[in-house]
């Protein structure tokens, strides 16, 4: 049997999403998903974000969105490889991993990124999908084409 990840749970009643089609079922299905790199729900529960540059704590935990965009027209699983492969480096970490979940936006963070409160865990990425996720990511999309 094909284990999961470096980690085994994000908290005892999340799942392992293992696709970008199961990923994409589930952003359909949910109102706003958004994607965090960090050492899961439990290290984040009670915290929030810190701008690094300046020391500032940020009012929420920092999120990349998985919801695409009305003006995005290509396939939901073109949006999701590439936005869990913009930040792909920060799972670079041992103890990070990337993980989905949903909340309440509170504000944005100095890159513009949302920060979300009252969070809800929905599942953390199996290493199968971020491999799928990469693939997809440098077959579909001009990577070193900037805009």
């Amino acid at each position: 049997m094909e284990t999961a990840s470096r980690h085994d749970t994000i908290g005892a009643d999340d799942r392992v999403i293992g696709s970008l089609e199961e990923l994409a079922a589930l952003v359909r299905g949910a109102e706003t998903v958004y994607l965090r790199y960090s050492c899961g729900y439990e290290a984040d529960r009670d915290s929030t974000s810190e701008d690094g540059e300046s020391g500032l704590a940020l009012p929420g935990l920092s999120v990349n969105p998985l919801t695409p965009e009305q003006w995005w027209t290509r396939p939901i699983e073109d949006w999701l490889a590439r936005q869990i492969c913009q930040y792909r480096h920060l799972a670079e970490d041992e103890e990070r991993y990337p993980w989905v979940l949903t909340g309440s936006c509170v504000g944005r963070g100095p890159d513009c990124e949302p920060l979300l409160a009252e969070v809800e865990p929905l599942g953390r990425l199996h290493d199968g999908l971020l491999q799928e996720a990469e693939r997809v990511y440098d077959e579909r999309f001009d990577t070193g084409n900037r805009p």
